[in-house]
């Protein structure tokens, strides 16, 4: 078996783009991996160009001595784009290793340690107050339609949400003023004017979906420590599934999470085991966050298994496809302390036909796939027919900031 093409694809997902690997083999198997990158997504691409050199006419099946090949020739430029694009390769490469033989990935790496995974539905309300005419739901126009969609939550079966921070209105937006916004919005503070919206919206969540679903808050890269704690100890008395933030400094995120009640979710953006490993000696974290689109399959694991070593559960962070997701729920099935796995709901139209259908959720959970691979293909036409245009700056790094200094009076 040898591999004889390696092409990626850019897919629009409304507020964001979806990027996947296909790596073909002379034998006809093709097979699959997701990378994506809400920011640089055709950076990633060229970085999968910069490694077919190497990797045509290899056989794909020794995935981990190709992946240490593209590894070495990414030394210099660890993490980032060159990661991204690196594990966009590898889980392609064991989806062709993984359906030559005929079982699903999990059974590679000795699974399934469990038939089912417990899901939350993520970006709850976020994609709505972004863009609810693609996505075909209500709009989040008041709070009280933000109690209502607590109430989805629980009456469609999930025990588990979480959302960002929302300002609904007849221009809904997201509190994303970490990611930009222009001047006046570095300073990642809070005033007393939001942290109030941030209380009445966490209210009208869990009234909604009532005291059997967990609420969960990301306050994403969007406040400084002191910050963080203000609204993490106002938030103390809804007993929230966890409040996520991101940092890059362990010492920093140990000072927010001894400073509240709260569990503190992070690592989302970290890669390998060199990044996790301070934040695990510092106690920095009571659940960690791992991107396998970002991070690969095998190194995923191996961050998973060191945080059982640290008595951590993890959670993989997926706002993806469900190619993603697949992959996911096939890490899942290697692991004895995953807490819970992300999905988002609220999506663009054809999301079920990149992949071929709809996911199988049930009581709040999805069945551990049997087939072989990932257990799901991308649909190529499909995927070809919503390119996500070159130059496109992603919803969260545009608009969403210019209006996100603070809760606008309502009309």
């Amino acid at each position: 078996m040898k591999i004889t093409a390696i092409e990626t694809f850019v897919v629009d997902a409304g507020w964001r783009p979806w990027t996947f690997v296909a790596v073909r083999t002379d034998t006809g198997v093709t097979g699959y991996g997701e990378c994506s990158d809400g920011r640089n997504p055709y950076g990633v691409c060229g970085t999968v160009d910069d490694f077919r050199p190497m990797l045509m006419g290899r056989d794909p099946r020794p995935v981990e001595q190709l992946y240490w090949d593209m590894y070495r020739m990414a030394r210099q430029s660890p993490g980032g784009i060159a990661a991204k694009a690196i594990a966009g390769i590898e889980l392609a490469l064991w989806d062709i290793k993984a359906k030559d033989i005929g079982v699903p990935v999990y059974v590679l790496f000795g699974g399934p340690t469990r038939d089912s995974q417990r899901v939350y539905w993520s970006h709850c309300g976020t994609s709505r107050a972004r863009d609810w005419k693609l996505i075909g739901t209500p709009p989040i126009g008041t709070m009280d339609d933000i109690r209502k969609l607590g109430e989805e939550v629980r009456k469609r079966g999930f025990t588990a949400l979480k959302t960002n921070i929302i300002f609904p209105g007849k221009d809904s937006s997201v509190y994303f003023a970490g990611f930009g916004g222009g001047p006046g919005t570095t300073d990642q503070g809070i005033t007393p004017q939001l942290l109030r919206h941030v209380e009445e919206e966490i209210a009208a969540f869990t009234e909604g979906a009532g005291p059997d679903v967990e609420v969960a808050l990301d306050l994403n890269f969007n406040f400084k420590p002191q910050a963080a704690a203000r609204i993490c100890r106002a938030l103390e008395r809804f007993k929230m599934m966890w409040v996520e933030i991101d940092m890059y400094e362990p010492h920093a995120l140990r000072q927010l999470k001894d400073a509240t009640t709260q569990t503190i979710t992070s690592g989302e953006n970290l890669f390998g085991l060199r990044d996790y490993r301070p934040y695990f000696e510092d106690r920095s974290m009571d659940v960690v966050m791992i991107d396998v689109p970002w991070n690969g399959f095998a190194r995923s694991r191996d961050v998973a298994l060191l945080a059982e070593s640290y008595e951590l559960n993890i959670a993989p962070h997926n706002y993806y496809s469900h190619l993603a997701t697949c992959i996911g729920l096939n890490l899942s099935a290697t692991l004895p302390n995953v807490r819970i796995m992300e999905v988002d709901i609220d999506d663009v139209p054809w999301k079920d036909d990149l992949t071929g259908g709809p996911m199988p959720y049930k009581n709040g959970a999805l069945p551990i796939t049997t087939k072989p691979g990932w257990g799901v293909d991308l649909d190529e036409k499909v995927a070809k027919k919503h390119v996500w245009q070159r130059g496109r700056g992603p919803g969260y790094s545009t608009a969403d900031h210019l209006k996100a200094t603070g809760p606008r009076k309502r009309r």
